[in-house]
């Protein structure tokens, strides 16, 4: 597999704090790379800092052999990043496919396809297309659900229908399964499995080791801002500094 993303060393500071300290990382291309840690270790804050919501203050975002780093989050995401937050952020009055046509980049803002025949034939590919991306996350049938009636897990699965929208080559998810039951949980890890079997990358963050280890190509341990160790699964359940960190223990 191809890497289609990669920081080099990359730092972020708060008042002199090293929330990200030459964090290094990769990306593979329909792969699902998982970052850990406890609290505080810098995984939000890497990806925040990756997603442009964030100035790195050392080092380099490559994202497809392009330098992005600290480029806007709206020309990140123009390039095919789509970053999720814990809390999804749809827009609760609408319904669940009204969310989805608002998603892709541009939709509605040009005058001179509103004033053409084009603008009905773009409508409604978009409307097939979000019939399609429901259809396949098994939601269709919530389409005309308002997105505040939704579940947690519900909620979780329109989050990565947006980013599908917008054609995203690799999602950004922060938590993906937090406060889902552990049944839809794995639903939603398969569908991710899925998807990347089409080519679409997936960079997760997630506490939920139980649950989500076994779905990922590859993971990264952070502790104190830096990458403490890094491997398949079956590494990191035996190394023993990261079982000291999570326990706090050091015998």
């Amino acid at each position: 597999m191809n890497t289609v993303l990669r920081t080099n060393k990359l730092s972020k500071f708060f008042d002199g704090l090293k929330a990200l300290y030459r964090v290094s990382i990769s990306v593979k291309k329909g792969g699902i790379t998982l970052v850990i840690g406890p609290n505080g270790s810098g995984k939000t804050t890497l990806i925040n800092t990756i997603s442009g919501f964030y100035k790195a203050d050392e080092g380099r975002v490559i994202f497809e052999e392009k330098d992005i780093t600290n480029k806007p989050p709206h020309e990140i995401s123009r390039l095919g990043i789509v970053r999720t937050f814990q809390i999804p952020q749809p827009l609760k009055k609408l319904t669940v496919l009204e969310n989805l046509l608002i998603a892709p980049e541009g939709y509605g803002e040009s005058i001179s396809k509103a004033l053409g025949f084009s603008w009905l034939k773009d409508e409604e590919e978009l409307v097939n297309k979000a019939f399609k991306i429901l259809e396949f996350l098994k939601i269709d049938h919530l389409w005309d659900t308002p997105s505040q009636n939704l579940s947690g897990g519900q909620l979780k699965l329109l989050e990565v229908a947006r980013a599908l929208m917008k054609d995203a080559k690799l999602v950004i998810m922060d938590e993906p399964v937090a406060g889902v039951n552990p049944v839809l949980s794995h639903e939603i890890l398969d569908r991710f499995v899925e998807l990347k079997r089409k080519g679409i990358s997936f960079l997760l963050v997630e506490h939920r080791l139980d649950i989500v280890l076994k779905y990922t190509d590859y993971v990264y341990v952070m502790a104190n801002g830096s990458v403490i160790a890094e491997g398949k699964e079956e590494d990191i359940l035996n190394n023993r500094r990261v079982v000291e960190v999570y326990l706090g223990a050091s015998h």
